[in-house]
């Protein structure tokens, strides 16, 4: 949208009250910074949702524990998990939100054999993943390591293998261990029970230092995506102290009343503030959506991110990339922990549709998705990114299912993407689909250079 465009939509060009040159560039300039601010919020908002329902609302259907808490999931994730969207539901959870005003927090990991993949993705309130934990990063020996917070100063301790800095006052480790099947959850529950988070005081026996008060956190709505976005940035930007690469944003979205713990009240605004901040976000949202769907590279109708996600180094300030990757699933790892092929949709270009179409995708026997660890291809609804409700209650085949697929006469294989079942003879290879518009992730967990450069590509989804 042009200026002129947006100053007819603001009624500034014509209409019962014409506004002066000045307040009309005046305006444009609000729109302009509405737009961009947005864009920078909209994945720290996906991060607060997350954070609020799984830490802050006891009341919440999604609440793990208080902050400082480890909390497990003994179980792999199912449709009414809907705090953040494209959860995996390959490998059980294991959450803790970290209060590092007063302290550092302290994880530890028991030893873990080595043939099951574990990984712990440290993540900031800014969505930067800044460290991690795991089979990859740091093996699958016993270790203990700390995460610190932007006011901490001191030297390592003794028995600490390795600190992680985070740039942020709250922040969220997500531990992910492999589940080989069904019958594997108990294993699974013997590595929950060894991993260890404490406050650095408890981890050296000495006394903690004076506890501080819990923010007044706002209440989550779903308008925290629409005007109520700059409250929410604001309410967030208290625990997210400025840092150099980010040292003009505040001063250019304080002008439209954005800054750490300022009020704000999009409804109190002037009539001609509210048109030209409303139609900011809704522009801003457009980009995130146009971003998202065009994130990646296009292998074979897959968007494939070779980039995306990752610290503030791999962003480099592109905030757009940024709020996009969140939109296509916040929380996501880092390409070389995980590589995520999204696909919406066929070969052809087409929109994936479960209502009026059925699809296959074929493995070649030499083929699949080279990884050191696992992949995955993972089934949701279009529309709301989340899991879906099936007959079969499968959300997904992985690569330990293989033993139980069949395979076709020349050793491929091929899934069967539809909403219905496919038969008797064909349903150990059935991903259910949606009623509707489909959304499809692919996750190459740890994976090896020749899909991390492209040499591999994923195949090809063929509509029936």
């Amino acid at each position: 949208m042009n200026n002129k465009a947006v100053a007819i939509s603001l009624g500034l060009l014509a209409g019962p009250v014409l506004a002066t040159a000045a307040q009309s560039a005046g305006l444009i300039e609000t729109y302009d910074i509405a737009e961009d601010a947005y864009i920078y919020a909209f994945p720290m908002i996906g991060y607060y949702k997350a954070m609020y329902e799984f830490f802050i609302d006891r009341k919440s259907s999604q609440y793990k524990g208080s902050m400082n808490e480890l909390y497990n999931e003994a179980r792999v994730f199912t449709p009414k998990d809907t705090a953040v969207v494209t959860p995996n539901s390959d490998t059980p959870y294991s959450f803790v939100g970290m209060d590092l005003r007063a302290e550092p927090m302290v994880i530890c990991v028991p030893e873990i054999e080595r043939s099951r993949y574990y990984s712990i993705q440290l993540t900031s309130m800014y969505t930067f993943n800044f460290g991690y934990i795991g089979s990859r990063a740091t093996g699958n020996g016993a270790g203990c390591y700390m995460v610190t917070g932007p006011s901490w100063k001191g030297e390592k301790p003794a028995g600490i293998a390795k600190i992680f800095n985070s740039e942020t006052d709250y922040d969220v480790a997500i531990f992910r261990t492999q589940l080989f099947g069904p019958g594997d959850m108990d294993n699974v529950k013997k590595v929950q029970a060894g991993y260890k988070a404490q406050p650095l005081s408890r981890f050296l026996g000495k006394p903690p230092p004076p506890a501080l008060p819990q923010p007044n956190w706002p209440k989550f709505t779903d308008n925290a995506f629409k005007t109520d976005a700059f409250a929410y940035l604001n309410a967030m930007m208290t625990y997210t102290p400025p840092v150099p690469e980010e040292v003009a944003l505040p001063a250019k979205f304080a002008e439209i009343g954005i800054g750490p713990g300022k009020p704000y009240n999009y409804a109190k605004l002037s009539l001609q503030d509210r048109l030209a901040v409303g139609l900011g976000i809704k522009r801003g949202f457009e980009r995130i959506e146009q971003e998202k769907d065009t994130f990646g590279t296009s292998v074979n109708g897959w968007r494939v991110t070779y980039t995306g996600f990752g610290d503030r180094a791999d962003y480099n300030g592109n905030w757009l990339e940024r709020a996009g990757a969140a939109l296509a699933g916040i929380f996501g790892n880092n390409p070389d922990e995980a590589l995520y092929p999204l696909a919406i949709t066929d070969a052809n270009g087409q929109k994936l549709d479960g209502a009026k179409r059925n699809y296959t995708l074929t493995f070649p026997a030499d083929g699949y998705p080279p990884v050191n660890a696992f992949w995955s291809v993972t089934m949701y609804d279009g529309k709301s990114q989340l899991l879906i409700e099936n007959p079969i209650n499968r959300y997904l085949i992985n690569s330990p299912m293989l033993p139980d697929l069949k395979k076709n006469p020349d050793g491929s294989l091929t899934l069967y993407i539809q909403k219905d079942s496919p038969g008797a003879d064909k349903e150990s290879n059935w991903l259910p689909a949606p009623d509707g518009p489909i959304y499809m992730v692919m996750r190459l967990y740890w994976p090896k250079p020749e899909a991390l450069n492209g040499s591999w590509k994923p195949p090809a989804i063929v509509r029936q």
